[in-house]
């Protein structure tokens, strides 16, 4: 019995251990994006009114 909780505790810590990464690295990715769609938008917008 302590040998399947102690598998299933270590399963969820993995788990939450690689989902809080990811979070990590999409948050960080998140602003990058946002600043390139901003200037793609100045872009398009620039070019529409020459």
């Amino acid at each position: 019995m302590k040998v399947a909780l102690c598998v299933l505790l270590s399963f969820v810590f993995i788990a939450c251990s690689n989902t809080w990464t990811g979070i990590k690295q999409d948050s960080s990715n998140a602003g990058q994006w946002t600043k390139e769609k901003i200037n793609s938008g100045a872009r398009y917008i620039e070019e529409k009114t020459r």
